[in-house]
């Protein structure tokens, strides 16, 4: 059985950005999949990226990268004869989501452009036929393994199977809670944003032209862009924005319209089907000082609820929290880095409000409620917010064993049994297709089982030769 590891499950999506080659002149073939070839540019660029995500130089990580990219293109092919299929509105959102995460890690739209050495428009579709088949391979992938489960005699088989001399020893670690009330903005509060917005909307109606009003003042990353946004379906949009840009005529201009990011206005310059090509300006709404009291207050009713056991934590989280990702768990936070959301978290990882907050908590007890930065979908920079917490679990460092970290067994049996079923789909495709691997990488211990594939077919095709 050949190792594979973690690349089977976690698709390194951010790390393989395929854009064309920038000197096509000395691009060439370093792998061969079926009929699919793979380029040296494909694998440079993920080099290159996997640097600017902050990985430190390592030349055996191209190794790594033509591994994964033989993997994409074995599911790919599967996946078009599976009739697998992903949708232009679901690349058309990753892709969306990878600009917005690019932007903010590069710190603006100017600088990412200037890294990538062309604009977010020319890069988006650049990327769309690699995201494309990314997307379908990761999605034949998901329904290879959904059915995989493990049963409790075959966690312990696993945990028993392994060298006790090198079971991991893990640090504090907490199962926590929080309750977290945003401020909300009344009427009259928003309507700064509305005629600020409505300004600048005036100064269009007027003759300014849009992009450059756009670019000097639009509160959206796409700023640097004059507000274009490209071409999208109404999915593309949360629906306050569908909207208005499905009712329009190209050349309009809209008026006015809220979203939960803030004020709009946009204009139509496109329609292409069912997509539409817009740009827009952006307003965010800012809590205001009285917003804050009431969150304030409002939060601290909820604590004395908790507190004299007028409520349950679990109800009162469901019923007032603003935090949609823990609200519905009964305001228990999940590990961000567990496959089987866990609620048990490693000390190591908490931020450091967080960390404060329950640092000198008992098992059972609520921390005071205090202001912190919430990020949410509407707002990815993070607004000010108030929550307090409840530490329910404290487990002390310990080396690895059934009786408190069986649910972390279990993953890793899962894991295991998963990476093992997917070797064995691997070999049977690789069985039946043919792939030859560059003589350049012919030292790459990841790529094993392919050179050798590789090996046997050139024997072949030399005989029929």
């Amino acid at each position: 059985m050949r190792k594979f590891g973690a690349l089977f499950i976690v698709f390194a999506l951010y790390l393989v950005q395929n854009v064309q080659a920038q000197d096509k002149l000395v691009d060439r073939v370093v792998a061969t999949v079926g009929s699919n070839i793979i380029l040296q540019s494909d694998v440079d660029m993920q080099y290159t990226q996997y640097l600017a995500n902050g990985g430190a130089p390592d030349p055996n990580f191209k190794c790594q990268a033509l591994q994964q990219l033989v993997m994409t293109k074995l599911l790919s092919q599967q996946a078009v004869i599976d009739s697998v299929e992903v949708s232009e509105a679901e690349v058309d959102d990753e892709i969306n989501r990878r600009m917005r995460h690019m932007v903010r890690q590069a710190g603006n739209q100017e600088r990412l452009e200037g890294f990538l050495k062309r604009s977010l428009l020319q890069y988006k579709e650049e990327i769309r036929p690699t995201l494309s088949e990314q997307m379908r391979a990761e999605r034949l992938q998901g329904n290879i393994v959904q059915k995989i489960s493990v049963t409790p005699q075959e966690v312990n088989r696993y945990f028993e199977g392994l060298d006790k001399d090198s079971l991991p020893y893990f640090n504090t670690e907490i199962e926590v809670g929080e309750i977290v009330i945003e401020p909300t903005l009344t009427k009259s509060e928003k309507e700064q944003f509305r005629n600020k917005a409505e300004g600048y909307r005036q100064q269009v109606m007027g003759g300014s032209d849009f992009g450059t009003i756009a670019r000097f003042y639009s509160e959206c990353p796409s700023a640097p862009n004059g507000g274009d946004l490209g071409f999208s379906t109404r999915d593309g949009y949360v629906k306050e924005f569908s909207a208005v840009a499905f009712k329009l005529k190209p050349g309009e201009v809209s008026p006015v319209f809220e979203t939960p990011f803030g004020f709009h206005f946009l204009q139509v310059l496109e329609r292409r089907g069912e997509e539409v090509h817009v740009r827009h300006l952006l307003i965010t709404t800012k809590p205001t000082q009285a917003s804050l009291d009431r969150a304030k207050s409002k939060i601290d009713s909820i604590y004395n609820l908790v507190e004299t056991g007028k409520m349950s934590f679990h109800a009162a989280a469901a019923k007032y929290s603003d935090a949609k990702e823990t609200k519905f768990n009964g305001g228990m936070v999940f590990d961000q880095n567990s496959y089987t959301r866990s609620t048990m978290i490693s000390v190591d990882g908490l931020e450091r409000d967080l960390f404060a907050a329950i640092d000198t908590l008992q098992p059972g007890n609520y921390s005071k409620p205090y202001q912190f930065k919430h990020i949410n979908e509407s707002h990815r920079d993070g607004i000010q917010a108030y929550k307090f917490n409840f530490l329910k679990t404290r487990v002390a460092p310990h080396g690895a064993n059934m009786e408190q970290d069986f649910a972390k067994i279990q993953e890793a049996a899962q894991q295991d049994k998963v990476n093992r079923f997917l070797s064995e789909w691997f070999e049977k495709r690789t069985a039946s297709t043919y792939i030859h691997i560059n003589e350049d990488f012919q030292t790459c211990d990841d790529l094993e089982l392919w050179l050798k594939k590789g090996t046997a077919d050139d024997k072949v095709a030399q005989r029929q030769d």
